[in-house]
């Protein structure tokens, strides 16, 4: 199932007390890539760093940009909102104009606003929470994935559509992704006529949510929605299969991890989650795929393609400019289309792209994955 999702255009102003990074960098030109290398989160800070590596090692070995190879600096969030600003504060006491990520949306929002206001550019391929960017006057801010408030149309949709539930209920990890995206997925559900008889938040990091399945059982559900990670929506497809539950779960993109396998067991046979689009069956990336996995790495995550993108977007960026200064990097993007591993990409005032597809995929046992319906 295929989806489409163009957002809305938002007319924000140009931002002020941008600074000019072109004399920093003598030798190499520095990207940061900011996400989760500690806790319970890692992988997905390995998608991401597995497709920043893959397009520098492409772009280095072609003479780099502007004269100048990358050098990739790892900044350890652990996709906690609080550590958020100490990474943003070490990119800019490093003098580092360029950041990939942060994965997270909490630890994404809580950066943002030291990397605008001290003209460092930051391009996310994974943080989907509109309060990334909604009503904030940046100029050096943007994504390379779409939104939770276009993802969740897209879940939502398809659950109307196709699964035709009578009864949801719609759980969320209380964090800013999880709770975001269940508001959108419940929202949309109201609006298409399905009830939603429970919106409760789980408390993330816990072991036993028996409780809740318990209550779960007490409601009558036939469907159930979670906004969250992996973690803990692994433990609830496992306990509930432990009480014989027995009805259907889907999640957003923090689901689609190959770790909740080993958490939820078979039960994880049938999780529909919403994932960007398989790029990898792009006829255009057939080369690229083979350089994924000629390093061992998997180009199919969540994270990998929109990570490889924002790499080429930046460096687009840099040669659109002629100089290393990342607030006329920030201003040739806003400006302009750039090719990249995901398609023709384009942004809007506020950084968020124009345009931008997700699928909706069900997950299996085994580890692989298939759009859903066929």
């Amino acid at each position: 199932m295929k989806i489409r999702i163009t957002p809305l255009a938002a007319a924000l102003g140009l931002a002020a007390g941008m600074m000019s990074t072109t004399a920093a960098y003598a030798d190499t030109i520095k990207f940061a890539i900011a996400g989760p290398f500690t806790g319970a989160l890692t992988q997905y800070g390995e998608m991401v760093k597995q497709g920043v590596d893959t397009a520098i090692e492409q772009i280095n070995a072609d003479g780099g940009v502007l004269g100048k190879k990358i050098e990739v600096v790892l900044m350890d969030d652990a996709c906690e909102p609080k550590q958020g600003p100490v990474v943003a504060n070490r990119v800019v006491n490093d003098e580092i104009g360029y950041v990939i990520g942060h994965v997270c949306s909490g630890a994404t929002i809580a950066a943002t606003d030291i990397y605008n206001d001290e003209g460092v550019i930051m391009i996310s391929p994974s943080a989907t929470a509109p309060a990334v960017t909604d009503g904030k006057n940046y100029e050096t801010i943007f994504r390379t994935i779409g939104r939770d408030d276009q993802q969740g149309p897209a879940a939502a949709q398809m659950i109307i559509e196709q699964i035709k539930p009578k009864k949801v209920a719609v759980l969320h990890d209380k964090q800013s992704y999880g709770q975001g995206i269940a508001t959108a997925v419940k929202t949309d559900l109201e609006k298409g006529g399905i009830e939603v008889v429970l919106f409760e938040g789980v408390n993330a990091g816990d072991s036993d949510y028996s409780a809740v399945i318990t209550k779960l059982k007490g409601t009558g559900a036939d469907f159930v929605y979670y906004g969250g990670y992996h973690p803990e929506m692994g433990l609830l497809l496992r306990q509930g299969a432990e009480q014989n539950l027995g009805i259907p779960f889907m999640g957003p993109e923090g689901v689609g991890n190959p770790d909740i396998n080993a958490i939820a067991g078979d039960a994880v046979e049938g999780m529909l989650v919403t994932l960007p689009a398989d790029f990898t069956k792009d006829a255009a990336n057939e080369a690229l795929v083979k350089a994924f996995k000629d390093k061992g790495r998997d180009p199919g995550g969540a994270f990998q393609m929109t990570a490889y993108s924002a790499t080429q977007a930046l460096v687009a960026g840099l040669k659109g400019a002629g100089k290393d200064d990342p607030t006329e990097v920030a201003k040739y993007l806003h400006a302009n289309e750039v090719e990249t591993s995901i398609g023709t990409i384009s942004w809007n005032e506020q950084g968020d792209l124009k345009e931008f597809k997700f699928d909706v995929f069900e997950w299996h046992k085994d580890g692989s994955k298939t759009i859903y319906g066929q």
